[in-house]
């Protein structure tokens, strides 16, 4: 942990001792919620960054077809 981590933490704390004891439960709660949803989350978009494109065709297939849609025009500059 990094002394900025702790020191935010430090913070936080001190803001805590006000709060009565449920609303200390349902804090706990709520970040407990939080680091289960963003576990999920992390690991969502992990797996959906692969596979984004999917085809049937082969990998030599599209080349040949981006290299076959390029359309190449001359134009002569005068100067």
């Amino acid at each position: 942990m990094t002394l900025t981590e702790r020191h935010i933490i430090d913070t936080y704390s001190k803001l805590f001792e006000g709060l009565n004891p449920l609303t200390k439960i349902e804090l706990i709660e709520k970040l407990t919620k939080s680091l289960k949803k963003e576990k999920k989350s992390k690991e969502n978009d992990f797996y959906k960054s692969f596979g984004a494109f999917e085809s049937d065709k082969s990998a030599e297939e599209m080349i040949k077809d981006i290299r076959e849609s390029r359309k190449f025009r001359t134009k002569d500059l005068s100067f």
